[in-house]
Formats: C-alpha cells, structure tokens, sequence
C-alpha cells in the first residue's frame, strides 16, 4: 500500500508539473516589460491649484494668478535622480482645465498667465530637464475639463478638442513612458453634465504617436489602479485580468483591482499612487505633513515591494520649487534604502536546483538577515501564488514566514535570523527557470511601522 502510495504521488506531482510548464500564461507586452522595471518615479501635481489652495479647480480661474516666478524644472529632475527615481510624471492638465503648455487649443494655458509674460512653457522646461538628469517624462491629463464650455454638452466635438490636445502634448516633447488617466467626469455641482469620453480613440492616437508609452488607469489601458491612494498593495497582487471585467468607462471593483485575477487574460498590472503629503497639490499649511521616512519606508516596502511601481506625489510650491521638507524626506528614505538593498545584501550562492518543489540556497557563509526579495520570470508570465520560507538553523528547519504571489517582485519582513541556508518551498508546482532571483537583506535599521 505504502509503495503504491508512493508511486501514485509521484506520477501526480510529474503531471501537475508537466502542465504548469506547458500552461499557455498571459504575458506582458515588451511596453509593460520596460515599465515593470521602473519601480520608483515622481507625480508632480502643479497648476492655478498651487496657486488657489484648492484641490479641484473650478475651471474659472484667472490664467494670470499662474506666476511661480523661481521656477526650476532642474531641480524638480534633480532631486528625483538624487532620490533614486526613474521618471518625472507631470499634471499637464487637472480638472479645471488650466494647461501647464501653450495649447493652440484654449486661451486657459500658460500663454494667458503672468509667468514669463506668458511665453512659458512647463512641459518644454521639464522635458529637457529629464534629458539633462536621465529620467524618462510623463504626463497626466484629466480628460474632465470645468473650463470648456462644449464638455458633457457636445461629445464629439469634445473628444476631438481633449484628442487635439493629446496629440500636441504626444509631438511636441520627445518620448513619452506614461500617459496618466483617471476617469473623472461630471462636476460636482452639476451630476448630469456626463461626458462619453472616446477612450478607444484616444488609445489610438497614443498607440501612433507614442508607440512605446504604456496608459494607465481609464480607457484601454496597460496599468491598473491599485484601488487606494494610501501607497498600499495587496499582498496578493496578479498581474494579470479578466477583460470581460475591465470595462473602460467604469472603474472595475475594488477587490479585484487590488488583487488582480490569476490567470486572467490581460496582462493589467497596478501601479501604486500616493502623495507625499495629505494633499495633492501644495497648500502652504502642510508644509509640517510631509510624511516620515518610516512612513516612506512603509509604503515603498508595500508598494515595490509587493509586485507594483510607486508613483510617489511631490507637489511643487508656489515659487516653481520643490519644498526643501519634501526634498529631505526624500533623501532621507534613499539613503535608508540605500543602507539595506545596496550595502546590506547577503551573498548567496546561485546555483540552485528545483527538488520537491523546493530550492534550496547555500550561503556562502553563516549570515544574518531580515528580508528577502524573490523576482518571478514574469516575460513568462505569472505563475507563483504561494511559498514559505524556512532556515537551517541549529541543524534544523526552522520556518520564518510565507507569501502569496510574486510577480515582478516580492519583499518579504522575516525574524532577523542567522544562518547558513535556506530553503522556499512552493505551494504549488513551477518550472525553476519561472524563479528569475532570490536575494536576503539585512534591514539597516528598524522601523516601529515596519517591525511586525
């Protein structure tokens, strides 16, 4: 019985692993690829906002109250490059209308402002401050418009104003990684203004003119919400999407966008959006709310390191600046990331092999640690959604902690442990070659928000 046992065990995990290997996965496109390695950019909200105090414009303001007269795109991109991020996303236009470019489009821009006697251009300025730091520019665009009077009245003739625009901003200022949507429609003030957006059309034009930016969030996109603006991922985060539940002109539900769906047909990834202070734009009163590097920490533990890129907001202030508060946590937190990911990393020796669906990891000697960061071969697509970690300690296994998914990238918190190897363990079978790396890290410091 026992030797029967034995061989119908086997013959089951051999055909479970034949099939997970020859499972047809969803996988992502070479745009989303590039973006998955991203992981870390700025969101830079600024307009007439800036200027009001308010976060939702009305689409009535004075063009001229726009006159941050230091303003220095430079060091926007600098201490974003000094910061460790990788790009520079910029609100072109939010929901009052007012364009951050000379749009031939409206009088409600930056030619109608007091700001180099309106012959200014942010976008051009931040455009070539990127080049000049590497990072890579895009932008957000807020299809909802309180400024035009043909919004929600005329659909089309709309569409073909906000799709002019689009087209201006996709020509005029180099390559473009991201273009940012958030679905807003309709004013508060007056619920049955509803505009039917083309976001099939708008997807084209992106698709022509940027053949290599990725959309996020509305309309046919590439990237997914991650479903709260608190910089939070689910634990439980599937790249992947059932189509027949993403419908472009509603937002998918909440659950679903925060976990994703295995298997799912799309490939629909999320991004994670947070602002480093309570607002998103600058109001002069928060300059005491700049959230902490532990908070910082948090949120880029459970934002990259749980299978997402953090799009981490910076409102710059009414001189043009970003706010010396806002700068110091931000190095603040390199340097804490720095400390760990940089100059704690454990060597590990990485010849391993898959035995009972488990590898095993030698270290090159006895070490200790408080993380470790597994990467899934997700050009493959993604397959992992359980594992368990466990060390060789006193001549014992002992456990240390478990996940969910991996995908791109996944940190997990452990009990600082020394020890000479470890071992993961995986729920269910995968091929070797789908476990693209493992890593261990020794936390430079503790964290009280971290600290389970």
């Amino acid at each position: 019985m026992n030797k029967f046992f034995l061989l119908f065990s086997f013959i089951s995990f051999t055909f479970n692993l034949l099939v997970s290997q020859n499972t047809v996965l969803t996988k992502p496109s070479p745009q989303q690829l590039r973006w998955h390695e991203m992981q870390y950019y700025m969101f830079i909200h600024f307009g007439v906002n800036s200027f009001t105090n308010l976060e939702w414009g009305e689409g009535a303001e004075n063009p001229k109250i726009f006159n941050p007269k230091n303003l220095d795109c430079n060091q926007w991109a600098r201490i974003a490059k000094k910061a460790g991020m990788k790009a520079i996303i910029l609100t072109v236009k939010h929901h009052d209308g007012f364009c951050l470019w000379p749009s031939a489009y409206t009088e409600h821009d930056v030619s109608n402002s007091n700001w180099k006697d309106g012959k200014g251009d942010v976008l051009k300025e931040l455009s070539e401050a990127c080049k000049t730091y590497g990072l890579k520019l895009g932008f957000y665009i807020s299809p909802w418009d309180r400024n035009n009077p043909i919004y929600g009245k005329d659909d089309q003739a709309y569409n073909t104003y906000f799709n002019n625009q689009l087209k201006e901003i996709l020509t005029q200022y180099g390559p473009i990684f991201e273009v940012w949507f958030d679905g807003a429609n309709g004013d508060r003030e007056n619920p049955e203004k509803y505009q039917v957006y083309d976001w099939k059309g708008f997807g084209q034009t992106i698709r022509t003119l940027q053949p290599d930016a990725v959309i996020f969030g509305a309309g046919y996109a590439d990237l997914r919400w991650v479903g709260n603006e608190r910089g939070v991922a689910s634990e439980t985060n599937w790249c992947t999407f059932d189509s027949k539940q993403r419908n472009p002109s509603e937002d998918a539900p909440i659950p679903l966008l925060q976990a994703g769906i295995k298997k799912g047909d799309i490939w629909w990834p999320a991004e994670t959006d947070v602002s480093i202070r309570p607002g998103w734009f600058y109001h002069p009163e928060e300059d005491t709310k700049v959230k902490s590097a532990d908070q910082l920490e948090k949120i880029y533990f459970e934002s990259v390191g749980r299978n997402t890129n953090l799009l981490l907001n910076i409102p710059i202030d009414r001189e043009g600046l970003v706010n010396a508060a806002d700068s110091a946590a931000l190095i603040q937190l390199r340097k804490r990331l720095d400390a760990t990911f940089v100059d704690n990393e454990i060597s590990l020796n990485r010849k391993w092999k898959m035995e009972n669906n488990t590898v095993t990891i030698e270290l090159k000697e006895n070490k200790s640690f408080d993380v470790i960061a597994l990467k899934e071969n997700i050009s493959q697509g993604q397959m992992i959604d359980g594992w368990k970690v466990e060390a060789w300690v006193n001549n014992n296994w002992v456990f240390l902690g478990e996940g969910t998914t991996v995908g791109f990238q996944r940190w997990l918190i452990l009990p600082k442990t020394s020890a000479t190897k470890i071992r993961i363990r995986f729920i269910e079978p995968i091929p070797v070659h789908q476990i693209l790396d493992v890593k261990l890290y020794l936390r430079a410091m503790a964290n009280p928000l971290l600290n389970k």
